[in-house]
């Protein structure tokens, strides 16, 4: 049996439109039943480029039912052990390449934006690893992530801790 059409080209612009329709449908349907998600801020005192020394181990209300609070306080208190190895380090640094800024240029600031990205990649592979063991089994993922700070005016952006909930597709 075959199907006879007046023209291909019609045909295609049929069909991407419709592709492109049910895309958008699609897209429209995963941000309504997204729920926010649940971010950690730096709770420390000290920060060094928007990296708190810190997070906060108390357990969020809206993730009841979904992790094991001692589950969640393990993780945030690894990602915690992390930034107390690390921070302190990039402090130092700091300090150092502020006293020697003006002598060298700005150059011996890199010691410091290297370390303090060494620190992210570190805390991004551990939590990587967390949501390989647990998390992503539970529908939940982690994440590190670059958000701008609510406190001020100014254009100041800080890490936060981000734990989304997946969209779990059930097939039967």
């Amino acid at each position: 049996m075959s199907v006879l059409l007046p023209n291909m080209a019609d045909f295609d612009t049929i069909y991407e439109l419709e592709e492109e329709d049910e895309r958008i449908v699609s897209e429209e349907h995963l941000v309504r039943h997204c729920p926010e998600p649940v971010v950690m801020r730096g709770a420390g005192h000290i920060t060094v480029f928007g990296l708190s020394n810190k997070f906060d181990t108390e357990f969020p209300s809206v993730l009841t039912g979904k992790v094991a609070p001692e589950e969640f306080k393990t993780s945030v208190n690894r990602v915690n052990a992390c930034l107390k190895k690390n921070l302190p380090v990039n402090v130092k640094w700091l300090l150092c390449g502020c006293l020697c800024c003006c002598c060298t240029v700005g150059c011996s600031l890199w010691p410091v934006i290297c370390l303090n990205k060494r620190t992210r990649r570190s805390i991004q592979k551990l939590l990587e690893w967390e949501n390989n063991r647990l998390y992503h089994k539970l529908g939940l993922h982690w994440k590190l992530s670059k958000r701008k700070c609510e406190s001020n005016n100014m254009m100041e952006y800080g890490y936060k801790l981000l734990l989304k909930l997946l969209q779990m597709h059930h097939f039967y």
